[in-house]
């Protein structure tokens, strides 16, 4: 059995930076074909929207809802759920206007004001069946045990902060505070499935991106799906996250000053980072995937949420997470 020491690890840590630009070098990137991305964009849009019908009224269909306010709406769920899906696919004014013509044909009959459109973001019924539509995408493509990658990303509450350039100049050290004291932005954690690129698991949270971490791992052990392996940044190089999954392998990019003494499994994978960097670093880049999909998220629905109570901007979220795992479907 090979022992370690922490400063081998610490000293590999350093020398990181010309390990990665050789690294770069052997597994240059590949660029994205933006035609062809377009072009099967909007196929998988046409094809989402013609079976959305079908799959919100399977996500409903195990649902019993009883009591005094039961029938309170003057639309049934099945119509609601259409609208807040519809209303926060739509909301980025510069997308084009042919690509949605089943969306608004879809809605053609359905006449309501503001009010109750910004009333489904707190409305119990409609949040229970997005889960449900969230866990049936996950179903429909046999998600149960897979390879991931998780990772965090902002959303601006105010159009006169962008999330990237602000989060940029204050550094990760002063993210958390900013977003307790201000409210300028909330955070989305999400978890990946690298084969079919659909979240697994999600949180937001306008305090920190620990506690939306915290809200997806909750939501993970409400789910059937196993983690076989997952990658993380290095915001989660630490043993209180790397711990958390003893059943899975894991790859982060440990910190300056780390240490051994924190549990078996930490010192597993600052093991196994010594002893094949390369290889571990091959696994840690398909961490990449994560920003690719947040990016691809932000064009499609913009980088900010339009909603002002906490419960609301939760389910503004969420509506986009649905959407990106219905898209996958018909990747």
């Amino acid at each position: 059995m090979v022992q370690i020491r922490a400063k081998q690890v610490r000293k590999r840590v350093r020398e990181l930076p010309k390990i990665i630009e050789e690294y770069k070098k052997k597994h240059p990137q590949k660029r994205r074909d933006y035609g062809r991305y377009e072009t099967l964009f909007r196929k998988r849009l046409k094809l989402a929207t013609k079976n959305l019908e079908e799959l919100i009224e399977e996500a409903i269909k195990p649902l019993f809802i009883s009591g005094k306010n039961s029938n309170k709406y003057s639309l049934n769920l099945k119509k609601r759920i259409r609208i807040i899906l519809v209303k926060e696919l739509t909301q980025k004014g510069n997308r084009t206007i042919s690509d949605f013509l089943e969306l608004f044909s879809f809605l053609s009959s359905i006449d309501v004001s503001y009010k109750t459109i910004e009333r489904l973001y707190s409305d119990d019924k409609v949040i229970l069946g997005l889960h449900n539509l969230f866990m049936l995408s996950l179903r429909k493509q046999g998600i149960s045990k897979i390879d991931c990658c998780g990772d965090a990303t902002g959303y601006s509450l105010t159009i006169t902060k962008h999330y990237r350039s602000y989060a940029t100049q204050l550094k990760e050290k002063s993210k958390e505070q900013i977003f307790v004291d201000k409210k300028l932005f909330t955070y989305k954690f999400a978890l990946m499935d690298l084969e079919t690129q659909m979240y697994v698991c999600y949180g937001s949270s306008l305090k920190s991106e620990k506690d939306a971490f915290d809200k997806a791992m909750q939501m993970l052990q409400n789910t059937e799906v196993k983690i076989n392996s997952i990658r993380l940044d290095r915001y989660y190089s630490l043993p209180v996250y790397v711990n958390q999954f003893k059943e899975s392998k894991v790859f982060i990019i440990p910190r300056k000053n780390c240490a051994l003494a924190n549990g078996l499994k930490w010192h597993e994978t600052l093991k196994e980072f010594l002893l094949n960097t390369e290889k571990y670093l091959e696994e840690y880049f398909k961490r990449n995937n994560s920003e690719s999909q947040f990016s691809a998220d932000k064009k499609m629905f913009g980088w900010k949420v339009n909603q002002k109570l906490g419960e609301r901007i939760d389910t503004a979220l969420f509506v986009r997470v649905v959407w990106h795992n219905i898209l996958r479907i018909y990747a």
